[in-house]
């Protein structure tokens, strides 16, 4: 992205992602929105996607987000990382394809202009996206994207891999709990619902829905 001095430009496409051989894409790329509570296990499906099916020819569209960095993260790798000001520079100049501050000073959201240039050279482009996000760019892109909620079998078993994680406190996982509750509440406005109850069948369903949407002209 040109006068960007904060590093956000067009994430590079992964394996599988470059040029347009894959019979599973035309020459313009679509979108595939992946939406969960914590815990319900997207990110090991979209993850096992992208290592197994690289015909699927998907790279991710990285998010922008004013937290800082967790762990081994980087910049430019699992997020683009911004200070709260320059967040709301960028929400001023009408950059984001989709933005939500989820807490105050802590937003998220996804820059128009790197999905452009990731759909014009033809990639399909993964969002890993909050609940409000993704209903965001299923509008936004109507028939081009496919939007996909990932949801655990219960709020019960959710507590539990909450708790086996052991990375958050008692408090953390009563917030996250409850913030579960409500973004599950908007599982009917995706197009499809996904209950990872047994992964590997959870991965295969979604790898189903993701090949017959790609093939569709």
């Amino acid at each position: 992205m040109n006068n960007n001095p904060t590093g956000c430009v067009a994430s590079p496409s992964l394996e599988g992602g470059r040029g347009g051989s894959s019979p599973l894409h035309g020459s313009r790329g679509k979108l595939v929105i992946f939406s969960a509570p914590s815990g319900s296990g997207k990110s090991t499906i979209v993850n096992w996607l992208m290592k197994e099916h690289p015909e699927l020819n998907m790279s991710f569209s990285i998010s922008c987000t004013s937290r800082p960095p967790r762990g081994s993260e980087q910049h430019g790798v699992e997020y683009f990382f911004l200070s709260p000001e320059e967040f709301r520079q960028r929400i001023q100049n009408d950059e984001f394809l989709e933005y939500e501050e989820v807490y105050e000073n802590r937003f998220y959201g996804t820059l128009k202009e790197q999905v452009e240039s990731q759909l014009e050279a033809g990639q399909n482009v993964v969002f890993d996206v909050d609940v409000k996000g993704g209903i965001n760019i299923k509008r936004f892109y109507g028939d081009q994207a496919m939007s996909i909620f990932i949801q655990p079998p219960s709020v019960e078993e959710l507590r539990r891999r909450l708790e086996g994680r052991g990375t958050d406190s008692p408090e953390a996982i009563e917030n996250r709990l409850a913030k579960a509750g409500y973004e599950m509440t908007f599982a009917p406005q995706f197009d499809h619902v996904v209950v990872n109850d047994q992964l590997e069948k959870a991965e295969q369903d979604t790898f189903e829905l993701l090949k017959a949407f790609l093939e569709r002209v």
